[in-house]
């Protein structure tokens, strides 16, 4: 049955390659648009916390890790995984599941596609997903999520090689997300060195086109998400800038797209410009006026990121489009760009245009809940039982993960931010970890497994 486009009963996405809008140079010249007040992103004064005692066993273990740690995800950065790099996903999914088998766990792999109604991917096939499951008898199911793909294209590794240079180890994807990757490999290896199986089960899914939104594994994370008691995700863990801090998030954003159509009229630039219906001016009109629709108190705002028009410079422009990237903080807040999005392109500059706007929901908000806040405070007492201080982040920073996805239908807590802290990801900087951090959360987060697993966090 055919649908309208802002039915907020479908969360298809919208996936576009990172690209930078071309506008007229008037974009170039207004004002920018308000950022987000850093301070309003920051956390609450923290509560006192009661630091656990150190499991000094798993401690010395977790440090015996780092180097076998390093190689492995040498290993994995050597892989190149965009996410529409099929082979490159096939050849690291394959790495992986063997990885977990040796662990001692059952392994399957399933193939995934976007929907059909996707508006770019149309049904194409996506990297495969890797789900591994262990049976124990203890009292609660645990979840680890990690992405395997990366926003990069093939051949751009060759720039970014993993290399160690003090503190730091670099690679292309290896902060966004082959760190989380390699820690939930040596976390279950290290559980299964110990004969631990204190849990009614452990899962692992790692999944291959996240960071297209993850149009064919949203579903089965959901899924996931109803089953198990606890899921930890294991993006990035804090800034490794000189003032970032270790920390879990309990809040990640909702992220939309909009695409922007505009339907003119061509004619000669040169001897009849005044014939034509110039659509690259209406749609440039539409987007100045949109970038006023943002809220930060709400954390709800709105960035034109890719655009098109016209085919030859002589031309004047018959058609327009434009894709913007909307994010909030809470699901519900994005109708409010939605309607205001509607309601300005009733005033046209160009006359005899037509608009068409589209809106597609791409990923929820994360919205924690007690389970979830227990479990962050359970990590923040099992860091201060390292003496190491730990952020809980409650509030969205205008990034989407797959915790949202676990945390639609959640049986029980989820929390996002298992993993190293780190820099560069998606961008032209060199993209590293810090070595230092991978003892003390390769203890938290196994630490947190036992303890989940054995019912020592209560909700």
């Amino acid at each position: 049955m055919p649908t309208s486009p802002f039915d907020r009963s479908r969360w298809p996405v919208l996936c576009s390659t990172l690209g930078l809008a071309l506008l007229l140079g008037a974009c170039a010249s207004q004002t920018p648009q308000t950022p987000q007040n850093p301070a309003a992103a920051a956390a609450p004064p923290a509560a006192a916390v009661t630091p656990l005692p150190v499991d000094a066993a798993l401690r010395a273990q977790a440090q015996a890790e780092v180097a076998p740690y390093l190689k492995t995800l040498e290993s994995l950065v050597a892989i190149e995984s965009g996410s529409r790099d099929l082979e490159g996903l096939s050849k690291l999914s394959g790495v992986i599941a063997g990885r977990l088998r040796q662990a001692g766990m059952q392994v399957e792999l399933k193939p995934t596609r976007a929907p059909d109604f996707h508006p770019q991917l149309k049904g194409a096939e996506l990297g495969q997903m890797v789900y591994a499951t262990k049976a124990g008898k203890g009292a609660k199911k645990v979840l680890l999520i990690a992405h395997m793909d990366t926003v990069y294209a093939r051949g751009m590794a060759a720039k970014q090689p993993f290399r160690i240079d003090g503190d730091r180890a670099y690679g292309l994807g290896i902060a966004d997300d082959k760190q989380g990757v390699a820690l939930i490999l040596h976390l279950v290896d290290l559980l299964a060195r110990n004969g631990f199986s204190d849990y009614a089960q452990l899962g692992v899914l790692i999944n291959g086109d996240e960071e297209v939104g993850s149009p064919g594994s949203g579903a089965f994370l959901t899924q996931l998400g109803s089953e198990y008691d606890a899921v930890f995700s294991f993006e990035g863990g804090g800034s490794a800038t000189a003032d970032g801090r270790d920390m879990v998030r309990l809040a990640t954003s909702s992220i939309a797209i909009v695409e922007m159509k505009v339907t003119g009229k061509a004619s000669h630039a040169g001897s009849a410009p005044h014939l034509g219906r110039n659509a690259l001016y209406e749609l440039s009109h539409q987007m100045l006026k949109s970038r006023q629709f943002g809220d930060p108190a709400k954390g709800l705002q709105i960035n034109w990121t890719v655009a098109n028009a016209g085919g030859s410079r002589n031309v004047i422009p018959a058609e327009a489009t434009a894709i913007a990237d909307v994010r909030s903080l809470t699901n519900a807040d994005l109708d409010l760009m939605e309607a205001a999005l509607k309601k300005s392109i009733e005033e046209k500059l160009i006359p005899d245009t037509r608009i068409d706007l589209s809106s597609y929901r791409s990923r929820p908000a994360f919205v924690s809940n007690a389970a979830s806040r227990a479990l962050a405070e359970h990590a923040r007492s099992t860091y201060a039982g390292l003496n190491l201080p730990m952020d809980v982040r409650e509030r969205a920073t205008g990034g989407g993960t797959d915790a949202a996805f676990a945390g639609l239908r959640p049986k029980g807590g989820v929390l996002e931010s298992f993993g190293l802290r780190g820099f560069g990801a998606h961008s032209n900087d060199d993209e590293y970890v810090l070595v230092s951090n991978i003892a003390p959360r390769l203890y938290l987060a196994t630490r947190m497994v036992m303890d989940t697993g054995r019912g020592q966090v209560r909700w």
